[in-house]
């Protein structure tokens, strides 16, 4: 293509073959902009009248009543492709008030961290670590939880996946293979086990508590300790 220069030259330059043409910075250019214009969370964000939210039942045998935990998202670049859901804040609502100066407490605190922005998915494993002096309990499905705080940061963790903030790696085929097979092999040996008092169990009975995912589903089978619901075994 000819260009028709009708200005006087005053000096050039020679464009290197590794240096990006004109058309690749203007769409460099465009990209930065529109980066910049996307809106992350952070604390000076104003709470809109009306927020998206899911409740999560938590009943314990610890009390006798149970405990509703609010966590509420906003809703960022709505509309856009860079349409984020992020939590905003967390209620925990209960009839039971032995515990609602702490939890009124741990609601605005982790309300806090949530408004601050970033990455808030440790708020699970620092909750999940907390142990009650008294001992835990094991909740349905034969999954142990050391404390109520615990628990809540559970109900959390469900909510990040959720919303896509946490991903679940899950199984590979060959694990599920492996407990498939593991699992038909020990219940056409051992009778399937009732159901526990609280009805909660799915593994067979005798099954041991597994290290990795805390979880009442380990089964020794062929000499080796292998777990029923994550695939965790001591064979490697």
């Amino acid at each position: 293509m000819s260009i028709k220069i009708d200005k006087k030259i005053t000096g050039f330059d020679v464009v290197k073959a590794d240096e990006p043409d004109m058309a690749e910075l203007v769409q460099q250019t465009v990209i930065q902009e529109e980066e910049s214009n996307v809106i992350h969370m952070h604390e000076k964000i104003e709470r809109p009248d009306m927020l998206l939210g899911s409740t999560y039942k938590v009943k314990t045998p610890m009390s006798e009543h149970a405990l509703y935990i609010t966590i509420n998202d906003v809703i960022l670049n709505q509309g856009t492709e860079h349409e984020l859901r992020r939590p905003f804040e967390v209620f925990i609502n209960s009839k039971n008030m032995d515990h609602f100066q702490w939890i009124v407490a741990l609601t605005r605190i982790i309300s806090a961290v949530f408004r601050k922005g970033g990455d808030v998915t440790f708020l699970v494993d620092e909750m999940r670590s907390v142990f009650d002096p008294r001992g835990g309990y094991f909740k349905k499905g034969g999954k142990y939880m050391p404390s109520l705080v615990a628990e809540i940061g559970d109900a959390i963790e469900c909510h990040l996946r959720m919303i896509g903030m946490l991903k679940d790696d899950g199984l590979d085929e060959h694990q599920k293979k492996l407990i498939a097979e593991k699992r038909a092999q020990f219940e056409s040996t051992v009778k399937k086990a009732s159901e526990s008092a609280d009805g909660s169990s799915d593994f067979p009975a005798g099954a041991q508590l597994c290290n990795k995912c805390t979880t009442k589903a380990v089964i020794k089978m062929d000499g080796c300790m292998t777990c029923l619901n994550c695939g965790d075994s001591k064979c490697g």
